[in-house]
């Protein structure tokens, strides 16, 4: 890949708590990496329509509010529907167990829950968005 990788950082829903997200996006960073970081509060529709107008390869979403089973099916519907297929969708934040095998199962690349490593993040991205180019 002879560009940056760019990623769509996001925390969809009513979830007022970012710190975990402000730290990723730094990470990322200065991991090369150039992130767009939306802000608190965002809605399904702000979230993609970012996505769509800064042309990224990677959305984050963060999100501890326990509301991922409603916020990211629509999430990935509102990118299948903006014609967002070759998006990767990585989910951070308090996931139940039994949810994750859930959310990779509509679409998510990968999720993370508490004490995941910013450098395992910075890893799988670089490996799935390269795995993806070569499609």
């Amino acid at each position: 890949m002879d560009r940056k990788i760019r990623v769509l950082i996001a925390k969809p829903g009513l979830d007022g708590h970012d710190r975990g997200a402000k730290l990723i996006a730094r990470t990322l960073r200065d991991a090369g990496m150039e992130v767009i970081y939306t802000g608190l509060r965002q809605s399904p529709e702000m979230i993609t329509t970012a996505a769509l107008q800064e042309d990224v390869d990677v959305i984050g979403l963060s999100i501890l509010s326990g509301a991922h089973m409603g916020l990211v099916p629509r999430i990935l519907e509102r990118m299948k529907a903006e014609g967002l297929n070759d998006v990767l969708v990585f989910v951070g934040g308090i996931i139940p167990e039994e949810d994750m095998p859930v959310l990779l199962a509509m679409g998510v690349t990968a999720v993370y829950g508490p004490g995941t490593t910013t450098q395992q993040v910075v890893e799988d991205i670089r490996r799935y968005v390269l795995e993806t180019a070569k499609d």
